[in-house]
């Protein structure tokens, strides 16, 4: 079955936080300590067996240090060049 435009940004967006995370040399235990989630969360959400709610992406996004406004505009933009 054929992902929708929003299921292709929504993987991007959990790539790129993983990224994130790996680039910042967190830990999934050291995330969810900032974010304030589990860290079976973020495992679950990296390996697309969880699909995350908007709060959670927030939360991660404002523990890497990003803005989710900019990041999911960066995810628009990767998932229209393909």
């Amino acid at each position: 079955m054929k992902k929708t435009r929003e299921e292709k940004i929504i993987r991007e967006l959990v790539r790129q936080l993983k990224m994130l995370r790996l680039e910042k040399h967190l830990s999934h235990n050291k995330l969810s300590i900032k974010a304030g989630i589990t860290r079976p969360a973020i495992s679950q959400i990296e390996s697309g067996k969880r699909t995350p709610t908007l709060l959670v992406c927030l939360k991660i996004a404002y523990a890497l240090g990003e803005s989710l406004g900019d990041l999911i505009d960066r995810c628009e933009r990767e998932c229209d060049k393909k």
